[in-house]
């Protein structure tokens, strides 16, 4: 049983033991999470597939992120906001993706919302809230990394005012850790000082 600390991997590096599940989970780790994500269709895939995620386990996701991307065009924002009813039911007949209707219509509704805003909007609204990497010390184990932060209920509280749903703060947070707005892995990680 882990006590939180990096664990070695099949190749003896140490991960996060979260990391060492799946084959899926060690190459989304070495080579995604904490990553520095820019792009407004790249954040806006992000946000939907971590308000996806809620409730559930991010392998599960994962693991339907190409049925995801085929069922939401790439989710290029702009082709999103245009989804018409026909496309909702489409979506909730697809077994590729998390059929759950809320979730659904908020990806669409977002996409609509995201579409009125200008170029780079999004990541610049996003990225304001990565707080400053000095302040944030290494976590050591899995107990040291939060689940919420004062960012990410800034983050969150910013977002929802612009109309975008599906994004509490622990969303949020889980955006900022995908996004590599924060770098929670851990202090002896391999991925922690991989490079960007």
């Amino acid at each position: 049983m882990s006590d939180g600390t990096a664990l070695p991997g099949s190749d003896g590096a140490p991960r996060c033991p979260w990391a060492l599940s799946t084959e899926d989970y060690v190459a989304y780790h070495d080579e995604e999470w904490g990553r520095p994500v820019h792009g407004d269709d790249a954040l806006y895939e992000r946000l939907c597939l971590e308000a996806f995620q809620s409730g559930l386990s991010w392998i599960t996701i994962l693991r339907r992120r190409e049925g995801f991307r085929a069922a939401f065009a790439d989710f290029k924002i702009a082709s999103v906001a245009l989804f018409t009813e026909a496309d909702q039911e489409r979506l909730l007949a697809d077994p590729g993706i998390i059929r759950n209707r809320a979730k659904i219509e908020a990806t669409i509704a977002n996409a609509r919302e995201l579409s009125t805003w200008a170029p780079g909007e999004l990541d610049e609204m996003i990225w304001s809230h990565a707080p400053d990497p000095t302040t944030r010390p290494a976590p050591a184990t899995l107990a040291d990394v939060p689940a919420v932060t004062p960012e990410s209920t800034a983050l969150s509280k910013a977002l929802k005012k612009r109309g975008i749903r599906f994004v509490g703060p622990t969303t949020a947070y889980a955006l900022m850790q995908a996004c590599g707005l924060v770098n929670d892995h851990l202090e002896t990680c391999v991925a922690r000082t991989a490079p960007a």
